[in-house]
């Protein structure tokens, strides 16, 4: 696993500031507990891509208002799995990305409070998702919507010019894909395994605003009708029908952004973020950031297209933080001052603010977006609790890695053995945390 650390600014004179957001330090630690900007502070990325340049100018910009901090960045290549196992310590820097894997319940055992749901939900947006018993311990460094990164070309090719808008003309269109051109209709990232994940981003587009609460409610979600059953049933039969990749085990990341901005794969399902880093991928390879465009997965609620908007991974503050009134300071301008979520390709955080051209599409063709409602108090950590007791990974990549495995035929079993297994185990989970 890659790491990079970079020095981005040096301690030059002080500044103080108080910031009534930021509690004292039981550890203490310079700059705890009297609200002092000063210090070094580690912020922890998953952006091994930018650390050494945008994250890096926006260290150097950020130094202006605070020329006494040191800021420290560590990229990470698995994030959620590298930064999972070292919440077990106390060393996981200043300010990180909150890992998919932190239950709501656990948040105030890692992480500072913010500001309360009430306080915080005037001024940003997704607020309730990673809050606990009122108060926000991570706030969405952009808001993404869940989609397909497509290459426009290639559809073009095969005679499609505008997004399916069911899942068997999605399969169709697949299928002339790979009948009509040389690309590979779809790519699942299998190897790199978290891209498998995005697809989880897509609950809320069937069921609507209460689907954690419908799942929850649930034995058998994965049974035909049900939004869960939906999601994962249409990637089956995209990798059952031969339209994925030849041998999913040799996927790559990075090199899938040249594939797809050159034309020899034709859609990915993820979130807009995405968009950005795929037009820059062609461009470098010779491509066309022309021919990147950011369609609807085949998902309707009511008649019409359904996104599900959501913040991308949330930042937040290490309770072993020894410089909190720095963290904090960085925090504050990252979301408010920078220019990352319009960069990105990525809804902003902030109330009010304009969609990003990497949804114009969206916009053309009346895409409804969905925001998912917040448990009910008591219930916040359920859903997590019965994926976790039924060791079935909704936010990860084992499950649907043994699903991809299962179509492609590497694996015993077929579709319904393999949906009938999940319901079992998330039956059984579900009686055990919720009675």
């Amino acid at each position: 696993m890659a790491r990079k650390k970079i020095v981005a600014a040096v301690a030059v004179t002080a500044l103080t500031v108080s910031l009534a957001a930021c509690s004292s330090d039981s550890d203490g630690g310079e700059g705890a507990d009297d609200g002092e900007v000063s210090g070094t502070i580690t912020v922890l990325t998953n952006r091994t891509d930018i650390v050494d340049t945008t994250l890096a100018d926006y260290a150097e910009q950020f130094q202006e208002t605070y020329p006494d901090v040191t800021v420290e960045f560590e990229a990470i290549t698995d994030y959620e799995g590298d930064v999972s196992i070292r919440l077990n310590t106390q060393d996981y820097g200043d300010v990180l990305l909150v890992p998919n894997s932190v239950n709501t319940d656990q948040l105030p055992q890692f992480f500072e409070p913010l500001g309360t749901v009430d306080e915080l939900g005037q001024k940003y947006r997704f607020v309730n998702e990673k809050a606990y018993d009122g108060d926000v311990y991570g706030i969405a460094t952009f808001g993404t919507a869940m989609g397909l990164a497509v290459n426009t070309a290639v559809w073009a090719e095969a005679g499609i010019t505008e997004p399916p808008t069911s899942e068997a003309e999605f399969l169709d269109a697949l299928a002339a894909i790979s009948e009509k051109t040389e690309a590979t209709p779809y790519y699942t990232n299998y190897a790199d395994g978290w891209p498998l994940s995005q697809w989880q981003n897509s609950q809320g587009s069937i069921a609507g605003p209460g689907a954690v609460q419908e799942r929850v409610a649930s034995d058998a979600p994965w049974t035909e009708g049900e939004e869960q059953y939906a999601i994962d049933s249409l990637l089956y039969e995209i990798v059952a029908a031969g339209y994925s990749e030849a041998d999913p085990t040799t996927t790559n990341w990075e090199e899938s952004k040249v594939l797809l901005g050159t034309g020899k794969i034709a859609s990915m399902a993820l979130g807009s973020w995405s968009v950005p880093q795929m037009q820059a991928a062609a461009t470098d390879a010779g491509g066309s950031a022309d021919d990147i465009d950011f369609w609807p997965l085949p998902f309707q609620r009511e008649g019409k297209y359904s996104t599900t908007v959501s913040g991308d991974y949330k930042i937040g503050i290490s309770k072993h933080s020894e410089n909190k009134a720095a963290a904090r300071a960085w925090v504050d301008w990252f979301l408010d001052e920078s220019l990352f979520a319009a960069e990105q390709g990525g809804l902003s955080p902030l109330v009010g603010a304009e969609n990003p051209e990497t949804l114009a599409t969206f916009a053309e063709l009346g895409v409804q977006q969905v925001e998912l409602d917040p448990s009910p108090a008591g219930e916040e950590s359920w859903d997590n609790d019965i994926s976790s007791e039924s060791e079935i990974d909704l936010w990860g990549d084992k499950y649907r890695r043994s699903m991809v495995d299962v179509a492609r035929g590497a694996a015993d079993g077929d579709k319904a053995s393999f949906f009938a297994d999940l319901n079992s185990r998330w039956a059984e989970a579900r009686a055990s945390v919720v009675g």
